[in-house]
């Protein structure tokens, strides 16, 4: 059985583009949000996924590692400040 909040399309579902501080330089970083799940690609070749939880934190579930100041600002540009 597939739950209702599983099928309805999730506030902000879509693509995002926009520069990132990653080791010292800015680079690219394209956001593809499905769901509870963003696809990262950084400089169009490091690429890592994260998980949406519950309490608006994300996890890193694969992928390359992004440090967490990535992360977090990655969090700000595609959920905004408000999670």
């Amino acid at each position: 059985m597939i739950e209702s909040k599983d099928t309805i399309p999730a506030e902000k579902d879509g693509k995002y583009q926009f520069q990132l501080n990653y080791s010292g330089r800015e680079v690219p970083c394209m956001v593809e949000k499905e769901q509870r799940m963003l696809h990262v690609k950084i400089d169009d070749n490091l690429e890592a996924e994260l998980k949406i939880n519950n309490n608006g934190t994300l996890t890193q579930t694969g992928g390359a590692h992004i440090p967490y100041s990535c992360i977090d600002f990655i969090k700000k540009q595609v959920l905004g400040l408000h999670v």
